[in-house]
């Protein structure tokens, strides 16, 4: 699944074919089209029309499309992405409950859930048990817009780890991949981008979206391990095939979880090979 091998997700105006070819050739692990919140009402037609002849163009490309949340605008966006075969997955925003995803779960194509109110929240274990489900994020500004509180406060990043906290743990109850961190809004400000990035990954997410080509390779560098950490944890899986039961390295005592750990650490420096 695309979401076990990827760290940066680098959001495309439907609007602006020429830097959806832009950003498939970069640095983003994976490109996700947006026909919602990126694209005003009055463009979205013309959006559909954009990504359809980019797609004639470019045999061979691949993305998740972010859709637009109900109403006629899904209807035909869901039309849409039935024709393109290079639409890997499905970003549907604004979802609450289990009945929002069979909306969409039709189209035969993973769906990836945006979690943005409260209800959403409550129903985050229904919504992550659905079996079309690929994997979890938050859109931590509609969030904050739904619960009526500042979004740049440090009350609402409080309450976006309580949040976090629910998507981790609900992701690994129902099997499904780790978590991606929301959108960091200020493109420029590359050490709250680095700090957001390396907390949720200490937090357990697998990747973080992206708004700008110049947030990508900080987000990358956050969730890849350093050299030093990849090579203490193969040591620990090579030393574990020659071990049984409890045995130690540089001093510490390693045992199951600790294998584990330098386990899932090779996995994710294997993934940016």
């Amino acid at each position: 699944m695309f979401l076990e091998s990827c760290r940066s997700y680098l959001f495309v105006p439907a609007t602006r074919p020429d830097r959806i070819g832009k950003a498939l050739a970069g640095a983003a692990d994976a490109v996700i089209v947006d026909l919602e919140d990126a694209v005003a009402e009055d463009q979205k037609d013309e959006a559909r029309r954009l990504l359809q002849e980019f797609m004639a163009a470019s045999t061979g490309a691949r993305f998740t499309v972010r859709v637009n949340a109900g109403g006629e605008a899904l209807v035909r966006d869901l039309e849409l992405c039935a024709e393109l075969p290079g639409v890997d997955a499905i970003m549907l925003p604004k979802v609450e409950s289990i009945e929002d995803i069979r909306r969409v779960a039709g189209l035969g194509k993973p769906v990836w859930p945006l979690i943005e109110s409260a209800r959403g929240l409550l129903g985050i274990n229904e919504i992550a048990a659905a079996p079309e489900v690929a994997g979890l994020t938050f859109g931590a500004l509609d969030l904050a817009a739904d619960l009526g509180i500042d979004p740049a406060s440090e009350g609402a990043e409080v309450f976006y780890h309580q949040c976090r906290y629910r998507l981790v743990v609900a992701s690994r109850a129902y099997g499904l991949p780790a978590p991606v961190e929301t959108v960091i809004p200020e493109i420029h400000d590359t050490a709250r981008i680095e700090k957001a990035a390396r907390m949720a990954a200490q937090m357990g997410f697998s990747g973080m979206l992206c708004i700008h080509p110049n947030q990508v390779s900080i987000v990358n560098g956050s969730f890849t391990p350093d050299q030093g950490l990849v090579e203490w944890a193969g040591r620990v899986v090579e030393a574990a095939q020659v071990n049984t039961g409890a045995f130690q390295i540089d001093g510490q005592m390693v045992d199951a979880p600790v294998i584990h750990r330098a386990s899932v650490i090779l996995k994710q420096a294997n993934r940016t090979l």
